[in-house]
């Protein structure tokens, strides 16, 4: 719900962020807001769908939109995540370019850069990693690089996972926000579902277990959620590609998939607040990247109504 604001100096407006996979979009995210609203691992394409995180300071609201990683389209899935970034381009008061300020500039790196110039929204170069970095000269060498390619309106140093920067990142996205009352009550956090967090909960374990093609061709779907006074029964589907896959995911004797259900069970009492029953099953679905109707069934807006 809106929330008013007598303070006619107060600021809110809509972040996008964006970038490459990996550069640390997730991780810059959970670190603005102080909790962990979208999953993190190592490998590309960890986010699959736009997320929005809401920071409430007293005199502004920043209101953040994590989106996948830019990366060319092979599949239905692929192209549906690239229509998230474009939306989020779209009618946004700044733009957040996320790079890795340990790596040079690549070819991927200029068609990511392409999206963004015909837009009339200030974006920032946001240099995260900068901790990875030897000496300070690569970092005036790194924005001497970008600024050849395209002039950003901001270049701002951070390491998100260090916590290196944030207040300077923060301080001048607000100087770019508009004038106005707070858009959320200040409360709000995020707009996905509970359900959909322990889903991605569980794909997350996923991720940093296993290796080579099982993290792009899994999805978890949260098939049962009962609400009791003490505990909450959860049944997840992780949905793989093919039988190698789910024995990829099962682990010898099941092992695997026990360790991943008591890691993600953890973290689900953390985000719940209350003790919870965790079943996990996996299932084969061939190319459900290119499924139209399951896509629509892991998609966190057909969770927000139920």
């Amino acid at each position: 719900m809106p929330r008013k604001s007598r303070n006619s100096k107060h600021h809110a407006g809509f972040v996008s962020i964006l970038g490459r996979p990996n550069a640390g979009k997730s991780t810059l995210l959970n670190a603005m807001l102080g909790t962990k609203v979208a999953i993190v691992a190592s490998k590309p394409q960890t986010t699959r769908t736009a997320i929005q995180g809401v920071l409430t300071q007293p005199n502004a609201q920043i209101v953040f939109i994590d989106t996948p990683g830019i990366h060319k389209s092979t599949n239905l899935f692929n192209r549906r995540m690239m229509q998230q970034v474009r939306e989020a381009i779209e009618e946004r008061d700044v733009l957040l370019y996320l790079v890795d300020a340990s790596n040079r500039i690549q070819e991927d790196e200029l068609q990511a850069i392409d999206l963004i110039r015909k837009s009339t929204t200030p974006v920032f170069l946001v240099l995260n990693k900068i901790d990875k970095l030897q000496a300070k000269h690569f970092l005036m060498e790194r924005i001497e690089e970008y600024k050849a390619i395209y002039e950003f309106k901001e270049y701002i140093p951070i390491s998100a996972i260090k916590k290196d920067g944030l207040d300077d990142l923060r301080r001048t996205i607000v100087k770019y926000l508009p004038e106005g009352p707070a858009l959320f009550d200040e409360d709000y956090i995020t707009d996905q579902p509970e359900r959909f967090m322990a889903g991605e909960l569980v794909r997350e374990k996923i991720l940093k277990a296993t290796q080579q093609e099982v993290p792009h061709s899994c999805a978890v779907l949260i098939e049962k959620w009962e609400v009791g006074e003490k505990l909450t029964k959860i049944s997840a589907t992780i949905y793989v590609e093919r039988e190698g896959q789910k024995a990829i995911v099962i682990g010898k004797g099941g092992d695997l998939m026990k360790r991943m259900g008591t890691t993600a069970r953890r973290d689900i009492e953390k985000l719940l607040g209350t003790k919870v029953f965790l079943e996990l099953f996996v299932k084969v679905k061939a190319d459900w990247r290119e499924d139209p109707q399951f896509l629509n069934e892991i998609d966190w807006r057909a969770m927000a109504g139920e």
